[in-house]
């Protein structure tokens, strides 16, 4: 098997390629350069957002309430404010939120988050959304966690 060195990978790999003025050609896509990437508020262990420039996206970890005294509809509001600011940060906004996924700790409180929710959630541009329930997050105080994927302008 002919092998080619592949300029996107910097190896020599078995030639995938094909013909094109006698040269063979490397048919895998460009990886996004580390410059591509925005982190924000990065930490030893993650970031609170990704910024993927080149990609059109960002992506925020988990977000979640500051005040563990408040309810689940306190804590709502407090997670959508800090997803506000971080998209903002990002420079983009709720209106452009791809994907949503909320992991709850007790399904009854449901109600409780839609609440908040609802008088967040931009008219007519309601995003993709998966709730989970039942799940133990890491602090004991957290009734919910959200993690936000949007598209830049």
């Amino acid at each position: 098997m002919q092998k080619t060195a592949c300029q996107h990978h910097r190896s020599l790999q078995p030639a995938r390629a094909y013909r094109s003025s006698s040269l063979l050609r490397c048919q895998h896509k460009p990886v996004a350069s580390m410059s591509d990437f925005v982190r924000l508020d990065a930490g030893k262990r993650m970031s609170e957002a990704v910024v993927h420039k080149a990609g059109g996206v960002v992506y925020l970890a988990g977000q979640v309430a500051e005040d563990t005294t408040q309810g689940t509809k306190g804590q709502t509001e407090q997670v959508l404010k800090l997803i506000d600011s971080l998209l903002a940060r990002a420079g983009t906004d709720k209106t452009r939120i791809l994907m949503v996924q909320i992991y709850m700790v007790d399904i009854a409180e449901f109600p409780l988050m839609n609440e908040a929710w609802e008088a967040w959630v931009p008219a007519g541009s309601p995003p993709a959304r998966a709730t989970v329930a039942g799940v133990a997050l890491a602090d004991p105080g957290w009734r919910l966690e959200m993690v936000v994927t949007a598209a830049l302008p």
